[in-house]
């Protein structure tokens, strides 16, 4: 059993192939031992988070992750542990593992109640072993059952609980695949206003709804046991990245040897009455910082700024004066409308190129942009998409809902359907390039949600391009980095992107 942290990847498996893999494991071994290996982690991992805990509540479904549960229960009442148990299944209906595990609870003398027991404190502790991945058949066609009052009730007290949360294998009515609620089980309130610590140990596999969209306020700590079992010819579905590759860099080097970067956006005040020139300065600052040898900033109709003071580093042009053939160009922030005037230019000639914010949104209303997009990549040069969820769901004639619900399967069409890397962001960003297996972004938080750090990323992201990293590699080191800074924040201070951009370094 360890904990999972951004230090490395991980592979990722889908509910179907998690499936397999238990069948696969159950059919080679005794009756039984995957429930007791289960139980026994859950028990083991119970009394590592709570030492001292005086009460622990398992609320337990009526199936086998119900039986985790159960088998759980036993071991943490054999530990000298007051253990309460509800139980929503019956021993006449119990599948036949989970019968045995309560078979052993009740030998093992755990308290039984319809609810969690009065008075639960921090210094107790809650199992959730309701729903496992049981909640994801709904996702694939299914018809769900709808929840019972008494479902509804434990997962409520779940949801209420001042003591820590330790879901067993996912937390109740989260969908593995997808990260999203299943209907009538989201939580009230939300989970980011929980009143007390959530872990989650999922076994057998990482499940990728755990890094994503809900899934990582839900889940909390994510801890894996795979029962001793390996996932054979069981390819992953996806993979949680891991850290940048080291990249020292040559004494012999010159700003040269590390590429140019043009940003392209900034529309003026002449426009729309809107000045957005901050933007490309913040995607700029970001390339500056993260190492790109030179950057040039083409301000779309934005006066005539020919110096930033505050980073004179910049190197101001005109957009006619750039050679787009040897740039790695990023175009869009904060571009407003002004961008349509030279986009089809940029996406016909920039060597290299980064696509954001309103590049996107002109994309998604032309035909004749998306095919030279696509045609970027039949041609073999660099495409990075940096949508956020709304930008997404235009670009695939999708609601913004429709994207969240599967971030994985939209991020995937992005990057199909535009022969490109796309990286859809948000809660667990992921990054997909046509044919390959998405990776989920492991790092990052809350204090990204603040105007300016997507103008940051897609710097950061131009800057590595422009060094010579593939599109992939420039767009899964940049998420990474990006939002470890985050994670790295000084406590008490608050992250705005112009600060973001300048603590970064290449």
């Amino acid at each position: 059993m360890h904990r999972i942290t951004p230090e490395r990847p991980h592979a990722l498996h889908h509910t179907a192939a998690t499936r397999r893999i238990e069948r696969e494991a159950a059919a080679a071994l005794p009756p039984h031992t995957l429930m007791r290996r289960a139980g026994l982690a859950v028990a083991q991992l119970a009394q590592a988070l709570a030492p001292h805990a005086r009460t622990v509540w398992i609320a337990c479904g009526a199936g086998n992750n119900g039986g985790d549960g159960l088998e759980a229960a036993m071991h943490l009442r054999l530990a000298g542990r007051r253990v309460v148990v509800t139980w929503l299944g019956m021993p006449e209906s119990a599948p036949p593992d989970a019968r045995q595990s309560w078979e052993r609870a009740l030998a093992a003398g755990v308290e039984w109640a319809d609810a969690a027991p009065d008075g639960l404190t921090a210094a107790d502790l809650c199992i959730d072993a309701l729903l496992g991945i049981g909640i994801t058949a709904a996702a694939q066609g299914t018809a769900p059952r709808a929840p019972n009052e008494r479902l509804l009730a434990c997962l409520r007290q779940l949801q209420a609980s001042p003591a820590p949360v330790l879901a067993v294998d996912l937390p109740s009515g989260l969908d593995a695949d997808t990260g999203q609620f299943g209907a009538g089980l989201v939580p009230e309130p939300p989970l980011h206003l929980a009143p007390s610590p959530r872990h989650t140990l999922s076994l057998l596999t990482l499940k990728p709804g755990l890094f994503t969209a809900a899934g990582r306020d839900a889940a909390g700590c994510v801890w894996l046991d795979d029962l001793g079992v390996s996932p054979g010819h069981e390819p992953p579905n996806a993979w949680l990245s891991g850290p940048p590759l080291a990249a020292a860099r040559l004494h012999a080097s010159h700003k040269g040897s590390h590429g140019d970067v043009a940003v392209v956006g900034g529309e003026g005040l002449a426009q729309r009455g809107m000045g957005m020139g901050g933007a490309a300065l913040l995607a700029a600052s970001a390339a500056l910082h993260q190492g790109a040898g030179r950057v040039l900033v083409a301000l779309l109709d934005a006066g005539h700024l020919e110096v930033d003071l505050q980073q004179p580093e910049l190197m101001l042009r005109r957009f006619a004066a750039l050679e787009l053939q040897g740039l790695t160009v990023v175009c869009g922030c904060g571009g407003g409308e002004a961008v349509g005037s030279v986009l089809r230019e940029v996406i016909a000639h920039a060597a290299r190129l980064v696509l954001d914010a309103d590049a996107l949104n002109l994309i998604a209303r032309d035909a004749a942009l998306h095919a030279l997009v696509v045609a970027r990549g039949q041609h073999g040069q660099p495409t990075v998409l940096t949508p956020h969820p709304l930008e997404a769901a235009r670009l695939l004639g999708l609601t913004t809902a429709e994207v969240q619900a599967d971030r994985l399967d939209a991020a995937q069409q992005l990057a199909a359907q535009f022969n490109c890397v796309a990286v859809l962001k948000g809660s667990g960003t992921v990054v997909s390039a046509a044919d390959r297996v998405p990776a989920i972004n492991p790092t990052g938080n809350g204090l990204l949600a603040t105007a300016g750090t997507g103008d940051v990323l897609a710097g950061m992201v131009g800057a590595r391009l422009a060094a010579g990293a593939s599109a992939l590699r420039a767009a899964s080191e940049a998420v990474y980095a990006h939002g470890l800074a985050a994670d790295h924040w000084p406590a008490g201070q608050a992250l705005t992107a112009s600060a973001l951009a300048r603590r970064l370094s290449a």
